[in-house]
């Protein structure tokens, strides 16, 4: 037997706590006034006001900033699972959703939105012409969980039970420089070339443990240009400024690139497609996800 809620006595405002929750996970009105699109004063008003119906300090203020009383601690847990559910809500009813139009977002690492989105969303718009596609170019996780967006292509498998994942192969890679860098170090011949060679990456110490893995010894001297973005490690690499390691179908689309020690084993790393189980009742969200595993999986055969 279901109970009713007294409603009643219930009194306080939902987005009060939705202020409480952004302030004290933001820490600092100002951010969490940026965060929700407000002006500082309102948030704080609706902070106060808060305050006021439940009879609590939820924070006191430490030079700057804001820190939760130990009452406002108690009571985060609870704002938080508000926050859950209705970013659940939000979810399942995204979920019924039946008709073949609408906003899709789409993230993907930069190279592969800048060098196969394009073309994908191209005849994806020619299909259906009533989807609009956000791209989000990005080398992080986005959180599928919180909306951040509908569908990713991600570097790896995701492990929360929440999310719907369908594997569209592994990318092999190699190591890539100019002409220019070549001609300018030597084209090496060996690992052991390799050794005063410039290396373009993210991060040295990642980069370094793999290709120790190939015997080329590297040290943190080896890497005077770093970017966490592999697009403009890209653009680098075309510079002549030094090495980079990138997958071996999407660095054959730039002429500029030649591969340093072809006969190395390639790196490889998978590719994955992955939706939230909610989304993935939504028609829209389905025809999309579908569309992309037909076409990613036309490409990987194309590019083997």
């Amino acid at each position: 037997m279901h109970l009713c809620m007294n409603w009643r006595s219930v009194q306080f405002d939902w987005n009060l706590a939705r202020a409480f929750l952004v302030t004290a996970e933001e820490g600092s009105l100002s951010a969490a006034a940026r965060a929700l699109g407000l002006t500082q004063p309102t948030l704080s008003r609706q902070v106060v006001g808060l305050e006021e119906e439940l009879g609590v300090a939820l924070f006191e203020r430490v030079g700057r900033g804001l820190e939760l009383t130990p009452s406002g601690a108690e009571l985060l847990e609870q704002a938080r699972a508000m926050g859950d559910a209705a970013v659940n809500l939000k979810l399942a009813a995204a979920g019924q959703s039946k008709t073949i139009k609408g906003n899709i977002c789409i993230s993907a690492t930069e190279l592969v939105t800048n060098l196969v989105m394009p073309i994908l969303v191209q005849k994806l718009r020619r299909l259906h012409p009533d989807i609009s596609v956000e791209l989000v170019a990005s080398d992080t996780l986005s959180d599928l969980r919180r909306r951040e967006a509908d569908i990713a292509i991600r570097a790896m498998q995701p492990a929360d039970p929440e999310l719907i994942a369908r594997k569209i192969g592994d990318i092999a890679g190699h190591l890539y420089a100019s002409e220019h860098y070549l001609q300018q170090i030597g084209v090496p011949q060996s690992p052991d070339d390799l050794g005063d060679a410039d290396f373009i990456c993210d991060r040295s110490e990642m980069i370094i443990n793999i290709l120790a893995g190939c015997g080329i010894k590297l040290t943190q001297r080896n890497f005077s240009i770093t970017s966490e973005s592999v697009f403009t490690q890209w653009e680098l690499v075309k510079l002549g400024l030094g090495i980079a390691l990138f997958p071996d179908p999407l660095a054959a689309t730039e002429p500029r690139f030649h591969k340093v020690l072809p006969d190395l084993q390639p790196f490889k790393g998978p590719l994955w497609l992955v939706v939230h189980k909610e989304l993935r009742t939504s028609r829209r969200v389905r025809v999309v996800f579908d569309f992309l595993v037909d076409e990613l999986l036309e490409w990987f055969q194309k590019i083997k």
